[in-house]
């Protein structure tokens, strides 16, 4: 492997932990418990927890973070791009949805996605997360969106 693919991944991993990192200080903050507990909770030492929410996460694997992840039962899909820029971790599901304001419509919409994406083959999913990750990317470099015909 060359110089220049070594530093391509290397920013890619960069790029993943820090975005993990967002997406569990989000957890923390959202579940409104004090970092000893959280740390408690999961399996973890308090000055980590700290580490992630401060997001000085450079020493922390990426491994290490998607445990602390699934721990906290955050469904993750982690998306690597064509560059590094274009990689970003999300969390899909309803993982977050019970921090969200209910509403009987959310509920609804909720659900409705659960089931669509139940009739999702596992490569239907992964193709809808790609054009979502390519529509985002189009997004963050400022691209206008392709208007219809």
């Amino acid at each position: 492997m060359n110089g220049e693919h070594l530093s391509a991944d290397l920013k890619t991993v960069q790029a993943l932990r820090i975005d993990l990192a967002l997406q569990i200080a989000r957890y923390v903050k959202g579940i409104g418990r004090s970092q000893v507990n959280v740390a408690r909770s999961l399996g973890i030492p308090q000055p980590t927890v700290s580490k992630i929410v401060r997001g000085q996460v450079a020493d922390l694997s990426l491994e290490l973070m998607i445990r602390i992840a699934t721990r906290a039962k955050l469904q993750l899909v982690l998306l690597t791009g064509k560059d590094p820029a274009e990689a970003g971790v999300f969390v899909s599901g309803t993982a977050l949805a019970g921090r969200a304001q209910r509403s009987r419509l959310a509920d609804h919409a909720r659900g409705e996605l659960g089931a669509t994406l139940q009739r999702l083959s596992p490569e239907q999913r992964l193709n809808a997360q790609l054009r979502h990750s390519e529509l985002l990317a189009d997004l963050r470099r400022g691209a206008a969106s392709p208007q219809p015909r």
